[in-house]
């Protein structure tokens, strides 16, 4: 399938008529600056609706549209958002990493992540940033602050590797990776132990794992539990977990998975997926438009969805 662009038709992005200070009708301008998504499937991606509320909540003339592109045409898609002009756009699956060699520089975390879920518009170039570290660093530091503390992360794939390399920048001790892919978890690790402070080590994940008591910090960084598989079960031992530690989840859809409900049972404080998805749309959009938008909007839009 080719590039498809879906944009909503509801609403029109020109300053229409607006009045000076005199009272005379300054010249209409119907060019909305763009921004969007590169993804592969896209159509159940909600950042759309949560990033226009709040372009619309702050009365940006600003546009997102999200994009179904193919890996084939990745490069194509790069090319066509210069051409346009657009400020920046966001890249998800399967797209994190073939970006890369399309854009023009990568920010210091991203290069360290090898990921980018960001592009930037910065004097006429592209540069990689990687928000969904930033996006998860922020709602942990809301709870617990990582320095000196140890973790354990499911999964080695991007968001996990952004996860992790966040924690670890942000003063982590130590990490435990519990991933069933060896050769794709030791990446982790060593990129972990070789270009952050922290130290990180593999477990290969064949059975129920037991999370050891000195850990403060559990996050799944896989897709075990998300919509609409949502009665899969993260294979951990739940009675190693106690109500010191701190559990997260980044999925977003549902925001309340069954790890999280069984978490908040043993008394943990947790962090649900929806805070990670809000983060990174607002350091997105400050990235792109120099604004501060409101996560509030953003959050309740995609509850919305969800609930819906």
């Amino acid at each position: 399938m080719d590039g498809v662009c879906r944009a909503d038709e509801g609403y029109l992005g020109g300053k229409l008529g607006q009045k000076n200070r005199v009272g005379e009708t300054m010249a209409r301008n119907f060019l909305s600056e763009l921004t969007g998504s590169f993804a592969m499937p896209a159509a159940e991606n909600p950042t759309v609706a949560m990033v226009e509320a709040a372009y619309q909540h702050h009365g940006l003339d600003w546009r997102y549209i999200n994009c179904e592109v193919p890996p084939e045409k990745l490069g194509d898609a790069v090319k066509g958002a210069r051409a346009m002009g657009w400020a920046g756009f966001n890249c998800s699956l399967p797209h994190k990493v073939e970006v890369i060699q399309y854009l023009d520089g990568l920010g210091a975390s991203a290069e360290v992540i090898g990921a980018v879920n960001c592009a930037v518009r910065r004097e006429g170039r592209y540069i990689g940033e990687n928000t969904d570290g930033k996006g998860f660093l922020q709602s942990l530091m809301a709870v617990i602050d990582p320095k000196g503390l140890n973790a354990v992360m499911f999964g080695a794939g991007g968001a996990a590797r952004a996860c992790a390399v966040e924690m670890a920048l942000a003063g982590l001790s130590h990490i435990t990776i519990v991933n069933r892919d060896a050769k794709r978890g030791q990446v982790l690790v060593d990129l972990i132990n070789s270009k952050t402070p922290a130290k990180a080590e593999l477990v290969v994940w064949d059975k129920a794992f037991t999370v050891p008591a000195d850990t403060a910090i559990v996050v799944n960084a896989t897709s075990i539990g998300l919509y609409p598989d949502v009665d899969a079960r993260v294979k951990v031992d739940m009675a190693s977990i106690t109500p010191s530690m701190m559990v997260a989840d980044i999925i977003p859809n549902p925001p309340r998975t069954l790890l999280i409900r069984e978490a908040e049972a043993r008394g943990c404080r947790v962090i649900d997926g929806l805070g990670m998805l809000v983060n990174q749309g607002v350091i997105g959009i400050k990235y792109w438009t120099g604004v501060d938008v409101d996560p509030g909007v953003m959050r309740r839009t995609v509850e919305e969805i969800f609930k819906g």
